[in-house]
């Protein structure tokens, strides 16, 4: 390992150039009979923001807000890992390790991180306060280059580990994530107990094919659910989980292709009720979306998946997560397993709050609200 270098991102001006270009030439499928959105993304939708990501949307201006915090990249692990690291502002901050899934990036951190860092600038307690590390998973964003190795979840919790410990000095630290996030922040507390306070989850990872029968009708309606979802909502798992290299052919060539694979889950997988900007301005998803595109990291993004369909579940059969552990449950994630499933797995929960809204993008549909619970999470931890 080296030490963390200062990184400031800068896309050249001919990329962006291409991009549009590009964009200029988006040649657009036909609009399947039926409802929109009814089996993807919408062709009236796409035509709009395409448009726009052309015509109006400023890289410059998202690249400037990312760049507003402080950023490195060190090498570790065979990678050169990108992380944000934002000291807190309170009289003992508390490191928190924060990350992000698919298809998001830090990107989605933005709101969320000053009130965690800064909580007595909106109206919070500095004792709260955490230094906050975020990082790009690697293959993700600015954790990736052509040609690098691929990640595992396993092996991101590892290379996590280290950079909080070996790299950052912190001995002791909390885990905070949704998506893949979920199940980093699952596998170091699972792995490495003695480095971690405390999990705080805004998905929960259990197994998507339970061993033992339901026992309460909670625990029936939530297999139920489970059905539906693994037959009509893991499309995109299957194809990411068996042929990633051939539909990164596809979205590395068209951003307009790429578009269409990542907005399509933001509108099904948060809190929009079918109104997808009524949660994220086109800027905010553009931003996720056009970090994937300069970077090139849609294929090497896919990974995770392609080994958990090829390889264990990073919490193996039958053993638990015994860290304390916080969950907050949004009202649209894409799935809510009850208490009774979820402490077979996480027996230490010490939090479990049932939010009034958000979906599966917490951090960026409700900064405020998943902030709060952050910090009464960690209140408790910090004292003990």
């Amino acid at each position: 390992m080296t030490r963390p270098r200062p990184f400031t991102l800068d896309v050249p001006d001919a990329a962006i150039t291409d991009l549009h270009e590009r964009l200029q030439r988006t040649r657009f499928a036909d609009q399947a009979p039926g409802e929109p959105w009814a089996y993807g993304t919408d062709l009236a939708y796409m035509q709009e923001l395409v448009a726009y990501w052309r015509d109006r949307f400023d890289w410059r201006a998202a690249e400037a807000r990312l760049n507003g915090f402080a950023q490195y990249r060190v090498r570790m692990h065979g990678i050169d890992l990108h992380f944000l690291h934002v000291p807190g502002q309170g009289p003992d901050p508390h490191p928190l390790l924060l990350s992000h899934g698919w298809p998001g990036s830090v990107f989605e951190f933005l709101e969320l991180i000053p009130r965690l860092t800064d909580p007595a600038r909106f109206g919070g307690d500095p004792a709260d306060a955490f230094t906050v590390v975020a990082p790009s998973l690697p293959g993700y964003g600015l954790s990736f280059e052509h040609g690098q190795k691929r990640f595992a979840i396993e092996a991101v919790a590892d290379c996590f580990a280290d950079l909080m410990t070996d790299v950052l000095g912190y001995s002791l630290f909390g885990a905070q994530g949704g998506d893949w996030g979920s199940f980093v922040a699952a596998r170091l507390g699972y792995a490495y107990p003695e480095r971690i306070s405390g999990i705080h989850l805004n998905l929960l990872p259990l197994r998507r094919d339970p061993a033992a029968p339901a026992t309460t009708p909670e625990e029936q309606n939530y297999l139920e659910e489970l059905r539906v979802f693994l037959k009509e909502e893991t499309g995109y798992q299957w194809i990411q989980g068996t042929r990633p290299q051939t539909l990164a052919f596809a979205l590395t060539d068209s951003p307009a292709g790429l578009a269409a694979w990542i907005v399509e889950k933001f509108r099904a997988w948060s809190d929009c009720d079918g109104d997808l900007e009524s949660v994220f301005s086109k800027d905010q998803l553009l931003a996720n979306i056009a970090l994937y595109w300069f970077t090139g990291a849609i294929g090497s993004s896919f990974w995770p998946y392609y080994a958990r369909m090829h390889g264990p579940w990073p919490i193996p059969e039958g053993e638990v997560v015994a860290v304390p552990t916080g969950y907050a449950a949004f009202p649209h994630e894409i799935l809510r397993p009850p208490r009774s499933l979820a402490e077979r797995t996480f027996p230490a929960i010490r939090r479990w709050t049932e939010m009034p809204r958000g979906g599966h993008f917490a951090a960026m549909e409700q900064p405020e609200a998943l902030a709060g619970e952050i910090r009464a999470f960690f209140r408790e931890l910090r004292r003990s």
